[in-house]
């Protein structure tokens, strides 16, 4: 692994981008009383009958928006995807999966879980990190998938 290509401002950018993360996750606990679960939020949002849609439209367009105003304003990297689409395609679908059985996904249970001291969220997130760490070690370095 090469560590020469992290600069002082991938750091910077990575500490912003956590504060605004942080920061909009207060809020939306302070003055909504929701969490800031993506799964939470958009499974919420297509359930039928719901009466608080409209944030979470706005939430969800917000996350839609941001990649856009921040190309507009500080330009894109170059990112190189290594994966094949079809290998993509079932990571997304074993990610979705695992949020339906752990009642919740990583910016549900580490972000705003942990911060309220949930040892329900703690060991969700241990799980997830565990699982990721396994998968990685299992396809690069033993299967060289």
């Amino acid at each position: 692994m090469n560590l020469n290509h992290f600069t002082q401002s991938t750091y910077i950018a990575g500490f912003s981008g956590g504060l605004l993360i942080g920061f909009a996750a207060a809020m939306l606990v302070l003055f909504n009383g929701r969490i800031a679960g993506i799964s939470g939020i958009l499974g919420g949002l297509l359930q039928a009958g719901k009466e608080d849609k409209i944030w979470r439209v706005m939430f969800l367009l917000g996350l839609i928006a941001a990649p856009f105003i921040y190309r507009i304003t500080f330009g894109l990297p170059a990112v190189t995807i290594e994966a094949r689409t079809i290998k993509l395609i079932v990571a997304g679908l074993l990610v979705g999966i695992g949020t339906r059985y752990a009642s919740g996904c990583t910016s549900g249970h580490g972000v705003c879980g942990i911060s309220r001291g949930s040892i329900r969220s703690i060991a969700a997130t241990l799980t997830f990190m565990m699982a990721g760490f396994i998968t990685v070690y299992l396809t690069r370095h033993l299967l060289g998938i």
